[in-house]
């Protein structure tokens, strides 16, 4: 039920800045967002019929992803279905991308039942009230990289169970082309990503937490950067408050994304300070130290998002004695000594 409120609250969050962006445009007004976002704006409200359909959509309602208007309609009109100019077009099958979110789904399923049992995070009889499993006493006498491993394990495997849904729900809007991007003007398909809600590589094996954000469900992504980010001039505490708000009220949520800011200015500043040192690659030193950096800070970051009530929160952090935190702070300190990179024409690149 609270997914189907969440997924609902963006659908009415976008609409309503669509037609305010078409107000907006149609009026003349200097609006930086409204112009980027052009696109996606309204310049007249839809009729009930289509609204109840767009915001109770079959494939989208439980689990999203909560596509843009636009998307919707294009799909419904078939508009989809021609070129920028209005020439039309075969449909291109939708076996593929129907079969093969699908079968990801349940392959994700199969993993989530396997190592959920094996590596659990909460009690497992009362998960609600009864004290999480990595909290117990016998749990926290094993050593702390046992520990932390476990839960790195728990984390990896309750993603997942979101793996699943996001991706049957993809499958579930390429059924009807609701997840086709359109064609180009010379016919080309532009692909499926409008049902994608998830890059499961994408966000597993991210090197920074902004890499890890754009990879995890990708429409809310979207839906902060659009109708929150770019209306704050980039405030991030709005964005991050504002997103743990829409999750609910459990303090773990409040605990999580008021924690992430610190790593993501951390991430920020490495970006500055020493990316133009390495190369860009996945498979250098750099690279490898700086998806473990992430994976390894990400799963310490997460643990109130899954233990949900404060008490809990706080010593899944103090029985990890708040290393990610602590980490942080040494590493913004570091970087902040450190100079300046040089111009470009004199930056040279290892491993």
């Amino acid at each position: 039920f609270t997914g189907s409120q969440m997924v609902l609250t963006q659908k009415l969050y976008m609409i309503a800045f669509n037609l305010y962006d078409g107000e907006l445009l149609a009026k003349g007004k200097e609006d930086r967002a409204a112009k980027k976002l052009a696109k996606y704006s309204l310049k007249e409200t839809p009729g009930l019929l289509e609204f109840l359909g767009y915001t109770f959509c079959f494939s989208t309602i439980l689990a999203g992803p909560a596509s843009e208007y636009i998307t919707y309609a294009r799909a419904c009109d078939g508009s989809a279905f021609k070129t920028p100019s209005g020439k039309p077009c075969k449909p291109p099958s939708n076996l593929i991308p129907t079969l093969k979110p699908l079968a990801i789904s349940l392959f994700c399923l199969g993993v989530h039942l396997t190592l959920s049992p094996m590596f659990p995070l909460l009690n497992q009889t009362h998960p609600q009230t009864g004290t999480p499993f990595i909290l117990q006493e016998e749990f926290l006498a094993q050593p702390w990289f046992f520990r932390y491993f476990h839960s790195w394990m728990g984390l990896f495997a309750l993603r997942e169970k979101y793996y699943f849904g996001w991706k049957n729900a993809e499958g579930a809007a390429n059924v009807w082309y609701s997840g086709f991007d359109g064609f180009d003007e010379d016919g080309n398909s532009l692909g499926w990503e409008s049902s994608n809600n998830i890059n499961i590589l994408g966000f597993e094996l991210a090197q920074d937490l902004q890499s890890a954000t754009k990879n995890w469900n990708i429409k809310t992504s979207f839906w902060l950067t659009r109708y929150v980010y770019m209306r704050t001039n980039g405030n991030l505490f709005a964005v991050y408050a504002l997103s743990a708000f829409w999750h609910g009220f459990y303090p773990g949520y409040y605990m999580f994304f008021l924690s992430v800011p610190l790593p993501t200015i951390c991430d920020r500043m490495a970006k500055k300070k020493l990316g133009p040192y390495f190369s860009k690659s996945k498979y250098t030193l750099y690279g490898i130290i700086s998806f473990l950096a992430t994976s390894i800070s990400m799963n310490y970051m997460i643990l109130p998002f899954v233990m949900l009530a404060y008490s809990w929160s706080w010593d899944a952090y103090q029985t990890n004695y708040f290393f990610g935190h602590i980490g942080c702070i040494i590493y913004y300190v570091i970087l902040a000594m450190l100079p300046k990179p040089k111009a470009a024409g004199d930056k040279k690149k290892v491993a």
